[in-house]
């Protein structure tokens, strides 16, 4: 039985679901449309008992339970950047989720004090802008990191550096689990706890602003200096033109 067949207490028996509703439709923008907010989860570890991915599927019931449509990226198979043509079918299918989504989650172990390859090599392969398409700018995300020791914050620090790089809207909640190994159950599930409470803060949080902001991004990230250059470049474009012209 998959998710979409399982009850809500089911799914989520940690949570007093009476507590969490759905976030109020009264701040989805007038031109949203129906369709679901759409959610990219990407994780930062290969281990087959990844933590980093559990706590991925762990915010995607939550997601599941607030409304979101949900794709959860798995980095198996994605090469190292520059090691291949952007038609690998691993980095087009990145490319091609993080277009699709509104809002990404980003879950990132600790190493060496900061997050892990596998991560970043995932972030390098989506470029701040591709022609007029940029897979991230205005969208929302969430971050979050596991630890397997003392809770820390270094992950979460540098993960919202690379949010403003690549120009998303990261909300003011995160999560950081400490010794993860003891969070969750030999089933992978997040055991009850205030750092499981704060896992389903911050994804109702990055539901709400995912309503107010969708539909609203292309204004929201509209720039002065971008506008001034566009007109200075469609003024050379004219120039060449007239150039091109008089030497014909």
């Amino acid at each position: 039985m998959n998710i979409d067949q399982q009850s809500p207490i089911d799914v989520l028996p940690n949570i007093n679901l009476d507590l969490l509703p759905v976030p109020d439709g009264g701040l989805r923008a007038a031109s949203d449309g129906l369709h679901r907010p759409r959610i990219l989860l990407l994780y930062g570890s290969l281990r087959p008992q990844s933590f980093s991915r559990k706590l991925a599927l762990e915010a995607e019931r939550v997601l599941l339970q607030l409304g979101a449509e949900t794709r959860v990226f798995d980095p198996h198979g994605l090469p190292m950047l520059d090691s291949c043509d952007k038609d690998h079918p691993k980095v087009r299918q990145l490319r091609e989720w993080s277009q699709w989504s509104e809002g990404q989650v980003w879950v990132s172990p600790e190493r060496h004090g900061t997050l892990t390859g596998v991560f970043k090599n995932q972030i390098d392969w989506l470029p701040l802008e591709e022609g007029s398409v940029r897979p991230t700018q205005g969208r929302t995300l969430a971050v979050m990191q596991v630890c397997g020791g003392s809770q820390s914050f270094n992950v979460v620090n540098a993960l919202r550096v690379l949010g403003r790089w690549m120009r998303m809207v990261t909300i003011p909640n995160q999560s950081s689990v400490p010794k993860a190994w003891q969070e969750f159950d030999d089933s992978g599930r997040m055991r009850p706890s205030p750092y499981y409470d704060r896992v389903v803060d911050v994804m109702e949080e990055l539901m709400k602003f995912t309503l107010m902001v969708r539909g609203r991004s292309d204004y929201l990230v509209d720039r002065y200096s971008e506008r001034k250059g566009a007109v200075e470049a469609a003024a050379l474009a004219r120039a060449a033109g007239v150039v091109e012209v008089i030497q014909r």
